[in-house]
């Protein structure tokens, strides 16, 4: 049962909720999460538009209103993942480095009070279908609920993880027993203790959850991890943070706000450029990779060598070191070699390192265990369990499916986004993605979307992602209103220009060795290509700004009056 926020703030809930009247409005922006609301924030209130948010859930947070499973907390530290404004910083102190989701959901009912996004959301609103009108050069917008509204400019922020994923074995329906993708875990939880509960995934939610799960089971419950491939985990390095020392932060937040535009994740910390893996001894290497290690979070992955990524060599150093610490840490041989093989598995950091406590060590109960499925796959789902092929029949009481989402892409194509040709988005992206600047798409005129396909994304803090692109919307936004354009979308040309850049990019590093949902590879017939911009966020930047303000790459139309 999810949270319903009419019930508890009625003067919030938006009251156009339109019954059987289409709504008319300068902007609709779709999710209430973090990019949503800084849209609506800054183009309602900077640029005195009417805009609305149309949001599926019942509250504001986007993945944080849904995430609610047992482990479940962010992987950028604080306070790099948090809104700039210093209007909703400056009176907020956070518990830890990495807020799990009920401090998260507690930050956002603070910006709440700040930023007043609640009564401009229209909640339990899916939108399900979304066309151009040309004969007024207006975007119409229905609901899963029969809701309309047409406004000049749609946004797009439902985020890169919006579209659920499950795997296709038989029998997957026959399951009599608790089961849960675990973007829908039940709000109230799951009692699991003293029962046989299976983990199928070790993407960051499957190790978040099985490193929760191992410890609520008890000594009579058993916990069962399916893996197709091993995460690369690295440690959080979780720690409390006091009021003191965010005080002291107050004199450089705002300059931290600006320097993380500058590194290639946007995070407060960088690879370093020199001197590069080989130019260090063999012990000046591993007193670097210490040093890194302990610091924690994606220290490891993206504040390592420039080269890690880009030169094979360099990168099994990497493997090595993480696998020397992890297998030190699994009591279990066969535990050991499945979840911490000697071999890389694929290049280190060509699939996203998930942050772990202590979830190497719950391997070390005798009742939790590991089955590797590319050895064992699963024959069959029965009424009671998963049957592997090796024949042993797993008995289960609960089946979390951690199996991820069609990552990046796969929101954007279910939800009837339809080009000024009546074409859908499906169809225009099923044998590939094609955009501008990771923000536009041609043939969707007035159209942006943030936080998705070829834009740094899923290589990037999201808030630093969501407030760049968001920055360049408003501004953007703001020129064209001012010169009277009516219209505007990219050009063929510089679709065709920007897919080339992001496979420039991407053929440049290790990352084409490796299939992952990075490149659609976790989804059966999903194109392979690279979904996310590998140039970095400085050099992100810098292609959105330099369309300003003369917009090379877009056709535009002024309005007749």
């Amino acid at each position: 049962m999810r949270r319903d926020i009419s019930k508890e703030h009625p003067e919030a809930q938006s009251t156009d909720t339109i019954n059987g009247d289409v709504l008319e409005l300068d902007a609709i922006i779709v999710g209430a999460g973090f990019g949503g609301s800084y849209m609506l924030k800054h183009l309602r209130d900077d640029l005195g538009m009417k805009a609305k948010i149309f949001e599926a859930g019942s509250d504001i947070g986007g993945i944080w209103h849904w995430n609610c499973y047992p482990g479940a907390r962010v992987d950028s530290d604080v306070p790099v993942y948090e809104f700039s404004d210093p209007n909703v910083w400056g009176d907020w102190y956070w518990t830890e480095r990495f807020p799990g989701y009920k401090e998260l959901r507690a930050y956002f009912e603070h910006a709440e009070k700040k930023m007043q996004i609640r009564k401009d959301t229209i909640f339990d609103s899916k939108v399900v279908d979304a066309a151009w009108d040309g004969k007024v050069n207006k975007w119409t917008v229905r609901t899963e609920k029969g809701r309309v509204a047409k406004a000049q400019y749609l946004i797009v922020a439902t985020g890169f993880a919006a579209k659920r994923h499950f795997p296709d074995w038989p029998g997957l329906d026959k399951f009599e027993g608790i089961m849960h993708h675990p973007s829908f875990w039940p709000a109230e939880g799951i009692d699991v203790k003293g029962k046989k509960v299976a983990v199928v995934g070790t993407g960051a939610t499957g190790v978040q959850l099985s490193q929760e799960l191992a410890k609520q089971i008890g000594e009579d419950g058993s916990l069962t991890v399916f893996q197709r491939t091993p995460n690369l985990a690295i440690p959080m390095q979780q720690r409390k943070l006091t009021k003191e020392e965010q005080d002291e932060w107050k004199n450089e937040r705002q300059d931290w706000y600006t320097s993380r535009m500058t590194t290639f994740a946007g995070f407060l910390f960088d690879f370093q450029k020199t001197p590069l893996t080989f130019e260090h001894t063999p012990e000046q290497r591993e007193e670097f990779y210490e040093k890194l290690w302990q610091k924690g979070g994606f220290n490891f992955w993206i504040a390592t060598y420039d080269d890690m990524l880009k030169d094979k060599a360099a990168n099994e150093e990497a493997y090595k070191f993480w696998a020397k610490k992890t297998r030190a840490r699994i009591q279990d041989p066969r535990k050991r070699d499945i979840l911490a093989p000697e071999t890389a598995p694929h290049a280190f950091g060509t699939k996203r390192p998930s942050l772990e406590q202590d979830y190497y060590e719950q391997f070390n109960k005798p009742n939790v265990d590991v089955i590797d499925l590319k050895a064992n796959p699963v024959k069959e789902v029965v009424a009671d369990g998963i049957i592997t092929e090796d024949g042993t029949h797993h008995k289960l009481d609960v089946l979390a499916l951690a199996t991820g989402f069609d990552s990046v892409t796969g929101g954007m194509k279910n939800m009837g986004l339809k080009d000024k040709n009546g074409v859908d988005l499906r169809e225009r992206w099923a044998n590939g993605t094609f955009t501008s600047l990771g923000l536009f798409c041609d043939g969707f005129p007035n159209m942006a979307f943030l936080y998705a396909a070829q834009a740094p994304t899923a290589f990037s803090n999201g808030v630093s992602t969501v407030e760049c692109q968001g920055e360049y919307l408003v501004k953007l936004i703001k020129q064209l209103r001012e010169q009277g354009v009516e219209t505007i979308e990219p050009t063929h040309e510089s679709v065709e220009a920007w897919r080339k850049e992001v496979t420039k990019e991407y053929e440049s590093t290790l990352f084409p060795g490796t299939s992952s949902w990075y490149n659609g590879g976790n989804v059966p017939g999903k194109p392979r290509e690279q979904l996310n911009y590998l140039g970095g966020m400085p050099a992100y930047h810098k292609n959105l700004h330099q369309t300003l303000p003369d917009l090379p790459g877009f056709e535009t139309v002024k309005s007749a009056a």
